[in-house]
């Protein structure tokens, strides 16, 4: 019988764990979420979650992403390799109902799992474009 609980083994728990997977990850991504992974060494997939207060306001809200998100892992953690897994959150996710990031983050793990394997294709590194200021410039008519 499979075992379905989330313990402690399961989390990314210190700076370290996180700091590795931030360092050339995986991605994937919905309008709500965006998961980063790196395979691991320990034997089994690992979960670790960050649920900002810029994107998610409420501490109830935060707390209701972190639930689905932990449960949904729970749940699908059976289907993964040994991958450490982040999961971020974007703006307007504390406005979906609980069916729908369900629905979402069930996909994102089948995608993270599959970008994660060995041979899979790296996606190309599209790096950001500067932002302008919109400081006056110096020698601007009065």
């Amino acid at each position: 019988m499979e075992d379905f609980s989330f313990s402690r083994e399961l989390r990314l728990l210190t700076p370290s764990h996180y700091s590795r997977i931030f360092q050339e990850p995986a991605r994937a991504a919905t309008p709500y979420f965006t998961l980063l992974a790196k395979p691991n060494d320990v034997g089994h997939p690992r979960l670790g979650l960050t649920v900002a207060k810029k994107r998610c306001k409420k501490a109830c809200q935060r707390n209701r992403i972190k639930r689905l998100a932990r449960e949904s892992f729970r749940l699908n953690r059976h289907k993964l390799d040994n991958i450490d897994i982040v999961l971020m959150v974007k703006t307007g996710v504390d406005e979906q109902s609980n069916e729908e990031l369900t629905k979402q983050l069930t996909k994102m793990w089948r995608k993270i799992n599959e970008r994660c394997k060995p041979g899979a294709p790296k996606p190309a590194f599209k790096p950001r474009q500067q932002k302008r200021s919109k400081k006056p410039q110096g020698n601007a008519k009065k």
